[in-house]
């Protein structure tokens, strides 16, 4: 399978496209005898990929193709994973049964867009399933009746890596995608995960929830507070998919913590902290230095810091609480932008050491 060219990096595609790829593969030597090798299919926006089959088998029951997914040029943890799709005919009347095969995941808890006990089978490449069973079926005399049997090779190995486990989705990896297609870096799938994850919490009825932008404040907010797995949203850089998704969506109590780089961003207004996306703004921490008693030359030195962590080393020498400043008005930003949503916001801000630093609370005690 190639992946399609985009200007600079080359897109790939999801586990969803090359799950239906591989039913349709399968279900056709099921109803022919032989494989399409390779096989084309139809994505939602007019894509036809075509796929190289990297194993198939055939006995008188059932067949099996797989397709070995490339996800271009995006770090994609699945990329390079072995996905089939194993085809049994299935009683009359019974449409498409989707079954987890090994290295799928089940979901055990509410609040995603599956019913509980269900394959991790995402809706859209269930619909695209369907579609290319309906299809194979039409062109090949079948019924369209069968069962359809996803398995990831290593699956519940890559899944570790992923939200699953936190969002209740166990044994493997979730069947992705709503257009088929992967856009390189472009962090979609890191968004719908934080969604997912504010929708399983909200399920388990949880009234504090965490972001963080990484491991280390992570840990922080598990020192501090007993929470469960499913409260810890890994936010990364993407505050503003958090604010904007529980704005829509409250919990009660939302704790942002981070580094003192990162947060210095939220700060200054930017909902998105890469740092391909939005840099420290050295004025703005010199003005919240002067506001707060620091002389001139002194906050000369901290506008021409060379890091947000140096600022703040250079106020902690001197006396000056940067790291409770920039909590507040990280807190009094992400407050603005949840526009009146009834949710109580607490920013924890830590040095590379992991320590607290800096801390603006939760107005409603």
């Amino acid at each position: 399978m190639t992946g399609q060219e985009g200007p600079a990096l080359r897109y790939g595609w999801t586990t969803g496209a090359c799950a239906t790829a591989s039913t349709a593969a399968a279900y056709t030597a099921l109803l022919t005898g032989t494989f399409p090798d390779p096989v084309e299919i139809v994505l939602p926006k007019g894509h036809r990929p075509a796929f190289a089959l990297a194993r198939e088998r055939l006995d008188a029951g059932s067949a099996m193709a797989a397709i070995v997914k490339d996800a271009g040029d995006d770090p994609d943890v699945t990329h390079g994973a072995l996905v089939s799709a194993t085809v049994r005919r299935a009683e009359p009347g019974a449409g498409v049964v989707f079954r987890a095969g090994t290295g799928v995941g089940t979901v055990t808890k509410p609040g995603l867009p599956l019913p509980v006990g269900e394959p991790a089978i995402n809706p859209v490449p269930r619909k695209l399933i369907r579609e290319v069973v309906q299809r194979v079926a039409a062109e090949h005399g079948g019924t369209g009746d069968v069962v359809v049997e996803i398995s990831v090779e290593n699956g519940e190995e890559l899944a570790r890596h992923t939200w699953n486990p936190r969002l209740g989705i166990l044994g493997g990896l979730s069947i992705l995608g709503t257009t088929g297609v992967v856009v390189p870096y472009s962090c979609s799938a890191w968004i719908d995960s934080i969604r997912r994850g504010v929708d399983v919490a909200r399920a388990e009825g949880l009234t504090h929830v965490a972001g963080c932008t990484g491991s280390t404040s992570e840990k922080l907010v598990e020192r501090t507070y007993e929470l469960a797995p499913e409260a810890l949203l890994d936010m990364g850089d993407f505050a503003g998919a958090v604010l904007k998704y529980l704005r829509r969506n409250p919990v009660p109590r939302l704790t942002i913590a981070g580094g003192i780089g990162k947060l210095a961003k939220l700060a200054d207004g930017h909902l998105d902290l890469h740092s391909k996306r939005s840099q420290v703004n050295f004025a703005l921490l010199a003005n919240i230095v002067g506001d707060a008693g620091g002389s001139a030359e002194f906050t000369h030195r901290v506008r021409n810091a060379n890091t947000a962590l140096e600022a703040l080393t250079l106020c902690q020498e001197a006396g000056i609480p940067l790291g409770d400043l920039i909590a507040t008005r990280a807190r009094d930003f992400s407050l603005t932008t949840l526009q009146g949503a009834p949710i109580d916001v607490e920013i924890l801000v830590i040095n590379r050491a992991g320590d607290l630093v800096g801390h603006a609370p939760f107005e409603q005690r």
